[in-house]
């Protein structure tokens, strides 16, 4: 309890801190959140000041915390945006960027590294992203549209990766426990379905500001329910969590705008304002800052691996575009696209646990995602410039 004690109260004021940082210095520069959440834990962490320390008990809030960040991911999936010509192009550009990243992955560290290393590259951190573009007015628009889709395509793809790849038993095997998942995942969104929706959210909307709070109570249940399959079938957890996420999205689809931005406000009350933060900063204190202090050179590897991440993720997310797109905005969506960190942080942690990464490596692709997460929504967003508002031709693109 001595390290946990300083910890606990360690992170929620460096979660406090955050946003006033971000929001002082956003007189003149945009910085996400999320980076002055990183920055911090490392600046508290063993590493430098050691006021914070690792623990199970952070540990365990900070992996509820990177559930909540995925199950959040999934109640946005817009699923009109994969159809027609956005989802074929925002899949095809991530099967592109898969195949790219393994090879690249190849010529690193041949072996099953490079898949760590290739499911590291082709992954967008949709649940980074969907803050700065809701901050930015950009959701509605068919600009945010397309970033949002690239960004679902590239979180749930590498899930599908990692269960097939990294589960530690054969692809084939992998790929039948992943169909069962599935076929119970589908179970659960036909229920939803088939859920009576009136009463639902009639008790929804009786409890939303009484001490009941079924609405959260719900979304807890769904989101345990569905990551405790994950971890009984032995696939990454985070699959779950994303999978309760787009069963909650359909279970409120019908109810009322008010009720729905309620029960939202609330669920992103609950992620953003505690259970998320605790998940970056304890990234940042976890960090293994001294394996590349000991090896100075390894922070020439930093730029390349950004270089990567633009060239193996980026440049196939431009197929997404909306029609008409300027060449500035293709580059944002490309920044965007290449944008990076929870994905790495969990696979990295899978490669470390199964004894295929060191934690030299994972150091390398964890600090090239932080700096992802630092660049290029900061350059994107500056390229991308004035907002257009959604209009017809988000319906001409979904066409």
């Amino acid at each position: 309890m001595d390290d946990l004690e300083p910890t606990l109260l360690v992170i929620p004021l460096l979660a406090v801190l955050a946003p006033l940082l971000t929001r002082g210095l956003g007189r003149w520069i945009r910085i996400p959140v999320v980076v002055f959440e990183l920055l911090l834990g490392i600046l508290v962490g063993p590493a430098l000041l050691g006021w914070a320390a690792p623990s199970e008990f952070i540990q365990a809030l900070s992996e509820y915390g990177l559930a909540m960040l995925f199950f959040v991911a999934g109640t946005e999936i817009q699923f009109g945006s994969f159809r027609g010509r956005l989802g074929r192009r925002a899949s095809l550009g991530w099967l592109i960027s898969l195949a790219a990243g393994i090879a690249a992955g190849f010529l690193l560290a041949p072996g099953e590294a490079a898949i760590v290393i290739g499911v590291a590259l082709c992954s967008t951190a949709l649940g980074t992203l969907l803050p700065i573009l809701r901050d930015a007015g950009e959701l509605p628009t068919p600009f945010g549209q397309a970033v949002a889709a690239i960004g679902a395509v590239g979180e749930f793809g590498p899930l599908i990766a990692i269960s097939i790849f990294l589960g530690g038993r054969e692809p084939g095997v992998s790929t039948v426990v992943l169909a069962l998942f599935a076929l119970l995942a589908g179970l659960a969104i036909w229920l939803a379905f088939k859920m009576p929706r009136g009463a639902m959210h009639a008790f929804v909307s009786s409890t939303l500001h009484t001490s009941g709070q079924f609405a959260i109570r719900v979304v807890f249940l769904i989101l345990a329910a569905l990551v405790s399959l994950s971890i009984v079938l032995d696939l990454d957890m985070l699959l779950g969590a994303f999978t309760a996420g787009i069963v909650w999205r359909l279970v409120m689809r019908d109810a009322t705008e008010a009720d729905r931005e309620a029960v939202e406000s609330k669920i992103e009350g609950v992620a953003f304002g505690f259970l998320v933060p605790v998940f970056f900063i304890y990234t940042g204190v976890t960090f293994d800052l001294q394996a590349l202090l000991e090896q100075p050179q390894l922070f020439l590897l930093l730029p390349v691996g950004l270089v990567a991440l633009l060239i193996v993720r980026g440049l196939p997310s431009m197929l997404a575009a909306p029609v008409g797109s300027t060449r500035r905005e293709r580059l944002s969506i490309a920044l965007l696209g290449a944008t990076a960190l929870p994905i790495i942080v969990a696979v990295t942690a899978i490669g470390v646990d199964e004894g295929i990464l060191t934690t030299t490596h994972q150091a390398v692709l964890i600090a090239t995602g932080m700096l992802s997460v630092l660049l290029f929504p900061l350059i994107g967003m500056a390229l991308r410039g004035d907002k257009v508002k959604a209009g017809s031709a988000l319906q001409d693109d979904m066409a």
